[in-house]
């Protein structure tokens, strides 16, 4: 494994706000072969990072389908997290503050500007395949399009052509409930802590199902009448989060997420679709609620020659993180047309 930063000159965002003294942080895994053609890029969602071993095991390394003694792997972490990039916690140059509740606005397309500007300087001229889950999937949708001629194939996972008003909803209850955190509009270090505790019990309802916590969180005692289980899992992953994740981060890329639409100035969802080169699966999760199979559906019945497939899992949204096994029983299907793993 190897640790790197990319300095990026300053960055024209969408929005047309510019984003100064921009860098990419990012991990490679295993070597180029002969032929330069054997890269996997990941993208990674919302609260992940570019250590994609570390949050995907059973899919991404030693032994697993995506093996670095057999690929090139790739994986940056996104502008605006605060896992090394270029995040509201880092200073603006202009005045050599943190941006805080500041830090421009950034879009998918954003994401995406800072990811070509790092496959440029390492020079992947071929990518073997470009996958993504969630958030991450909805980057690689958009850089698929974008680049129809540089990847040969494309792995999504439970995500979406354009976000959903369902999913934009969701996504701002969880910032009010940061906002609402007076310490947040303060501009400090650890401000919106609380909110952001809030925010992830919020979400957990979006990742999860009403079986997965049927099973695991129901409580055996039937006299209980206080200290419930299930409450007691939302607080617990709260405090988790707060401790690894900052509020600022969250805000600027639940935004990002809400700008997501491959249609915006391209004629439209299914045109836009169509505008992918690469051979895509396409795997949704029968139980999730945050992107439900509809919005699978729509993307692989609009990308030319799409596989389309469901895994059926009882972990709703997560299970994209949790199902690897599955995950990689589609991807030996899915190869075997055109490369022998």
């Amino acid at each position: 494994m190897h640790d790197h930063i990319l300095p990026l000159p300053d960055l024209r965002l969408e929005s047309g706000e510019t984003l100064a003294g921009a860098h990419v942080a990012y991990r490679t895994w295993g070597q180029l072969n002969a032929e330069r053609d054997n890269v996997v890029w990941v993208c990674h969602a919302l609260t992940a990072n570019a250590d994609v071993l570390s949050w995907w095991p059973g899919l991404v390394g030693t032994g697993c389908y995506y093996d670095p003694a057999d690929w090139f792997i790739v994986c940056a972490n996104v502008l605006g997290s605060c896992y090394g990039s270029t995040s509201p916690l880092d200073p603006d140059p202009a005045t050599g503050l943190p941006r805080f509740q500041h830090f421009p606005r950034l879009t998918i397309r954003d994401l995406v500007a800072a990811h070509e500007a790092l496959r440029q300087d390492l020079d992947l001229t071929d990518i073997h395949t470009l996958i993504g889950g969630s958030l991450g999937g909805q980057q690689a949708l958009e850089w698929a399009v974008q680049r129809p001629d540089l990847f040969d194939h494309l792995v999504v996972i439970a995500t979406n052509a354009r976000h959903s008003a369902w999913g934009i909803a969701f996504n701002e209850a969880q910032r009010l409930a940061i906002e609402a955190d007076p310490t947040y509009a303060a501009g400090q270090p650890g401000g919106g802590d609380d909110g952001l505790r809030a925010a992830r019990a919020i979400a957990l309802l979006s990742y999860r199902s009403y079986s997965a916590y049927g099973e695991t969180q129901t409580d055996p005692d039937d006299e209980l009448l206080r200290e419930h289980r299930a409450s007691a899992y939302q607080r617990y992953q709260g405090n988790k989060l707060v401790a690894r994740f900052d509020a600022y981060s969250y805000v600027a890329l639940s935004r990002s997420m809400d700008t997501h639409n491959l249609g915006r100035g391209r004629g439209g969802v299914p045109a836009a679709l169509r505008r992918i080169g690469a051979r895509t699966l396409v795997l949704g999760i029968t139980s999730d609620v945050l992107f439900p199979l509809s919005e699978q559906r729509e993307l692989a019945n609009h990308i030319p020659g799409a596989m389309y497939a469901e895994l059926d899992s009882r972990y709703g949204h997560d299970g994209f993180l949790l199902e690897t096994a599955a995950i990689t029983h589609f991807l030996e299907l899915f190869y075997v047309p055109t490369f022998a793993h």
